[in-house]
């Protein structure tokens, strides 16, 4: 059948097409994956729970390598959209909502740290499900676990020094 013998052309030249284009997204991978391992942030960003390759060479690109950029802490939280803003208009006092305008790479880096930290990391798991025994849905846990994010990156960041977990005390249990 003349029809079949195009169809199976066609799934072939497309079956090759996604063979080409899934080696070109590895060997792509495997660059960002070189080039972030020699960033002189690496391996700080690496010690810390949930941040692994991409989360990192996310926040470094979502930053610009340069924390300076950002007056504060509270600055970078606001950008990446984790800092919640009052929506205040004259005598209308609302509940704080996310900004309109925010780096969503940095969020995303964040979200997926955060992500990955509740399922590897005690500490994380267990302020994750804290807040969800306080009524919060995941979709409300999961950015209360990035939103710490942020200030231990930034203090590391700032004091060279790789990440160091903390027991959790009695009263934070």
């Amino acid at each position: 059948m003349p029809s079949q013998n195009l169809a199976a052309t066609m799934v072939a030249g497309l079956a090759k097409e996604m063979m080409t284009l899934d080696t070109e997204i590895g060997a792509t991978e495997t660059m960002i994956e070189d080039r972030f391992r020699r960033h002189r942030h690496a391996e700080i960003i690496l010690s810390m729970p949930g941040f692994g390759v991409v989360p990192g060479a996310e926040f470094l690109a979502a930053t610009g390598d340069d924390m300076s950029t950002f007056d504060s802490v509270d600055r970078l939280a606001g950008v990446s959209g984790l800092a919640p803003v009052p929506p205040d208009s004259g005598r209308i006092s609302a509940n704080l909502k996310r900004p309109r305008r925010y780096d969503r790479r940095l969020l995303r880096a964040c979200y997926l740290s955060a992500q990955i930290a509740f399922h590897t990391d005690a500490a994380s798991r267990t302020y994750y499900d804290r807040k969800r025994s306080e009524g919060k849905t995941h979709t409300q846990a999961v950015p209360a676990v990035a939103r710490p994010r942020p200030n231990i990156l930034w203090a590391m960041l700032r004091d060279h020094r790789a990440y160091q977990p903390t027991a959790p005390s009695a009263a934070a249990a």
